[in-house]
Parts: structure tokens; sequence; C-alpha cells
């Protein structure tokens, strides 16, 4: 009997498991009013969609309510998208909403979505071709309406955070059909300006009032400036097409002017601390210093600088004394070189002298042996006519006067007669 029983928690898994495969629930499209809104704190919505006669419970998780261009709030009339299943903690159906729009915006979300992704496509997202923002700009443009709070807004906290700041306003309508031509060529006049960065927005409102930042001319036109952009358009939950192609999106004005200029507070305290570094870094240098002192005040050579005095001198004297005996032991050792050269030199020239000697006499023998007068001293004479040695007859004939020289003079003669 107990067998046909079933538990409440087998009932609704049941029950869920139908939902989950219904191909009918799977995908479900509902209009409806908003209520009981609540936003929790990881991101998550739970709410409660309603009509005339009936309501239902909806969650919408952070990873879809994040892609939002707008903020739900009750009463707020909605076109959702999600599928509808059983929370199984409490027995009761609700839709998980995938997509949201504001009824009555289903035709621009559309639009919306069509010109992002061609805009993409075409690389006007592209973050590589985003511009650097300067940190500490001198001219500020800001294109937006020349009244209202967000001007405001933009120019009370740039003159806060850095007043010395210049900013250049270009008023233009932000809503409306007139807004974008008026805007592009706002853009335009702003870079013949000599601009370091340019502020496009407006405050908050509904997507219609935004819509001129979602137009593609208006998108090309801030992508294609040479002036690094920050767009600024409504609140940190909306999303317009001139947030992608900016080089820089803000969430707010405010948040804009604040991305625009450094804060002078923060330079302040940047300062600050470099005056402590370095007053810190000087007392220690001071403290260093000091105690080198007090090490060179108790230093040998401070405190008794006649005893080291003293030292070098004797130090000086031990090296003066060996600087003497060097420079004897040096002459001593050239006297001796020199007494060894002069003894070399001596024989060489006594050498040179024996062998002239010997070369003379040798000489000497030679022309002794040549000399003539040796031959008349053995008998011999030399006859001579007109200074002429005579060796032939044929050099004399009879009656040449004619010398003849002997050992111990001459003979003068006169040929008689010449004999063959």
């Amino acid at each position: 009997m107990q067998d046909k029983y079933i538990s409440i928690s087998q009932l609704t898994r049941y029950i869920k498991f139908k939902f989950d495969h219904d191909e009918h629930l799977g995908h479900v499209f509902l209009r409806g009013e908003i209520s009981n809104f609540k936003a929790h704190t990881r991101g998550h919505y739970y709410f409660t969609l309603k009509d005339e006669t009936s309501r239902i419970n909806a969650v919408m998780f952070s990873s879809n309510a994040s892609k939002l261009l707008f903020r739900p709030t009750d009463g707020m009339k909605v076109l959702v998208t999600g599928r509808v299943s059983v929370y199984e903690a409490t027995g009761g159906y609700q839709i998980y909403v995938e997509d949201m729009v504001e009824d009555g915006v289903g035709n621009l979300y559309v639009q919306f979505e069509e010109l992002k992704k061609k805009l993409q496509q075409e690389g006007l997202f592209d973050p590589s071709k985003k511009k650097k923002i300067p940190k500490i700009p001198k001219t500020v443009g800001i294109i937006t309406a020349p009244t209202g709070a967000a001007i405001r807004d933009i120019l009370s906290t740039i003159k806060r955070r850095w007043p010395i700041t210049k900013t250049i306003l270009f008023p233009s309508l932000v809503q409306g059909a007139s807004a974008a031509p008026e805007i592009i060529k706002q853009i335009e006049k702003a870079q013949e300006f000599d601009l370091d960065v340019l502020i496009v927005g407006r405050g908050g409102g509904s997507i219609e009032d935004m819509w001129c930042f979602n137009d593609e001319q208006v998108a090309r036109a801030i992508y294609a400036c040479k002036i690094p952009v920050i767009s600024a358009v409504g609140h940190e939950i909306d999303f317009t097409i001139s947030d992608f192609v900016a080089d820089l999106r803000a969430p707010t004005p405010t948040g804009a002017a604040e991305m625009a200029v450094p804060n002078i507070s923060d330079f302040y305290q940047y300062f600050g601390q470099i005056e402590l570094r370095l007053e810190q870094a000087i007392m220690t240098m001071i403290t260093s210093k000091k105690d080198q002192l007090e090490t060179l005040k108790k230093s040998y050579i401070l405190t008794n600088p006649i005893a080291m005095y003293q030292v070098k001198e004797q130090r000086f004297d031990s090296l003066f004394e060996k600087i003497h005996l060097l420079m004897n032991s040096i002459i001593a050792n050239e006297k001796n070189n020199c007494q060894i050269l002069k003894q070399k030199l001596e024989n060489n020239i006594q050498k040179v002298l024996e062998n002239e000697q010997h070369r003379y006499l040798h000489a000497l023998n030679k022309l002794e042996i040549l000399n003539p007068l040796l031959t008349i001293k053995r008998g011999y004479s030399i006859t001579r006519n007109q200074d002429h040695v005579v060796t032939s007859i044929q050099q004399v004939k009879p009656h040449d006067k004619i010398e003849i020289e002997v050992t111990d003079g001459l003979i003068e003669a006169r040929v008689e007669e010449v004999k063959s």
C-alpha cells in the first residue's frame, strides 16, 4: 500500500523533468511588467513579471544581467526571453531570463545589435587601435549640452582634481533627431583646436534619449577623431555604440572627468612620500657620517699624530739608507765594469799594434828583397840614360852620357862603342 506514495521531492523533480524537456518551455518569449524587483549583491536580478490577470517569478543571473543596456525598475514594461523551469526548493515554476529589452524599444535593440556587430567586424572596436589618454593634459575638450548636470559634474570634477587644466566646451544637442549631426560637427570642430583629450557624452536617460550615441555616423566620427576620445554616456549600466568605438569608456560624465585628468591630491601625497623618503635618507646619511666622524676621531692617526709622523720619518730614513747603499753598489759595479772594459780595450789595442807591427815588418822584408841597393851591394850596378834604367844595348848609342850607380856613389861615363 505504501509503494503507491511518493515524496514531494520526487514529485517536484518529475515536474521539473517534464518542464525541462518540453520544447515549448525551453525558449519562451514573454511580455510583462516588472514588480518586486531586487538586485542581489552578487549581480543577480530577482523580480516578478505580471500582466492584468497573472504573474510569474523571474530570475536573471549576473552573466546575463551585466549585458543589459538599462537598469530594470518596478513598473517597467519589458520583453524577455528565457526558459521556464521548476525551482525545487519551493516547488514553484519560474522563468530564467536570458535577455530583456524595454517594451516598445525592441526594434531599437535589434538595430543596436546589428550596428554593433557590423562595426566590430570592420575593426572599429579593436583595442590595438585605441589611442592612449595623456596622463597630464593641458587642454580638455567637452562635447555635451551646455546646461544640465553632465557639464556641471565634468567641470567641477576637473577643477577639483587638476585646476590648471584648460577646458573648452563644444555645446551640442545630446538627444533628438538633430543631435547626431550636431555631435559630428562638434567633433570635427574640436580637431581644429590643440586638445589633449576630448570627452563626448551626456547624463542618464532612456534608451530613446541616448539613441544619438548609437548613430553609425557618430560612431565613425569618434573612431576617426585624431584626439583621444573618452565616451561618457548615461550611467554605469548604460552602454552605447560610442562607448565601444571611443578610446576609453567612462561609466558616467563624472567618471570621464576623473579619467581625463590626474588627481592633484595624489600628487601631493606622492610628493609628500618623496619628501618623507628624502628626509629619512638624509637623516640616515647624516647619522652614518656622524658615526664615521666619531670613528675617525678615535683613530690612531688623529689621537697620536706625532707618533704617526715619527713612524713615517723612521721609514723615510730607512728608505734613504737603502737608496744610499743601492747607489754605492751601483757605482761600484759601474767602476768595476769600466775597469774591465778599459783592460779589454788596452788588450785589444795591444793586439792591434802587434798585428800591425808584424804586418809592417813583413812588408818591409818584402821591400828589402826588392830594394836595388841590396843588389848593388852584392857587386852589381845600375846604369841610367837620362833617368831611364838601361836594361838593353838598344837603349844607348855611342857618345851617350850615362850614369852608373854603385854602392858608394855615381860614375859618369860616355859610351864609346855598343857591342852585341
